[in-house]
């Protein structure tokens, strides 16, 4: 069952790069296994399924200690600085970076603990939604150089999770905004800064970012049904 719903986002995927003119091969569809059990993950892994999102620190430890084959997992939720020693070595992205004393913490930490490099991804809230977390876009630069001078941490590229709306075409402004912004950054040509990676687009929209240039699409409830956050 999960891995039949996981098979149709993917081939959500390869239409929406099909109108476009895009390679399905430059998208990573991430299952993000919040809330849900590891048995899920498992699941899914034995069907070659590799990258998976998670919200919380403790749910990637948790995971991350009791799986039994290898996952990417990706940090999906905003982090705490003194939760990063728990994750920055079990991590392969982390998506929801947004201030330079995060940047600088992840930095520090990976130092102890003999990382050579954290992959990050900036997190920007293109529509200022008081809500959420992310920088302001035209903060952006700034933040960037500044993080580029980091030994341990390596930019990515951009993050952004977009308004949570009935009709997806809605975002599609926003979408186009951040592959422009990446565009923008990259011809600034930061010295350790990479804009290969946009992470944009969920259960809902994610046809949407994919057309207007998402390079990894965060999908849950589409995947692992709706989720019960009582438990």
């Amino acid at each position: 069952m999960l891995i039949e719903r996981y098979n149709e986002v993917k081939k959500h995927v390869e239409e929406a790069c099909k109108r476009v003119g895009r390679d399905p091969r430059e998208v990573t569809v991430i299952a993000v296994s919040k809330t849900k059990p590891l048995e899920m993950v498992e699941e899914l892994r034995k069907e070659k399924v590799l990258d998976f999102g998670e919200n919380k620190v403790q749910e990637i430890r948790d995971k991350y200690a009791n799986i039994s084959w290898p996952v990417r997992w990706h940090l999906i939720g905003h982090l705490q600085t003194n939760k990063i020693k728990y994750i920055v070595d079990k991590v392969a992205l982390i998506h929801s970076v947004d201030s330079i004393k995060l940047a600088q913490a992840i930095d520090k930490e990976a130092a102890k603990h003999d990382v050579k490099e954290v992959p990050i991804l900036i997190q920007v809230n293109f529509a200022h939604e008081d809500t959420k977390f992310g920088l302001n876009p035209e903060d952006v630069f700034d933040v960037v150089k500044e993080i580029s001078a980091l030994e341990h941490v390596k930019i990515k590229g951009l993050m952004q999770i977009a308004p949570f709306v009935d009709n997806p075409e809605d975002n599609r402004k926003y979408f186009r905004a951040m592959k422009q912004l990446s565009v923008d950054i990259n011809n600034k040509n930061f010295d350790n800064v990479d804009m290969s990676i946009l992470s944009m687009g969920m259960t809902n929209d994610y046809e949407i970012a994919v057309e207007e240039g998402a390079t990894m699409v965060r999908v849950g409830t589409a995947i692992f049904g709706e989720r019960n956050y009582n438990i």
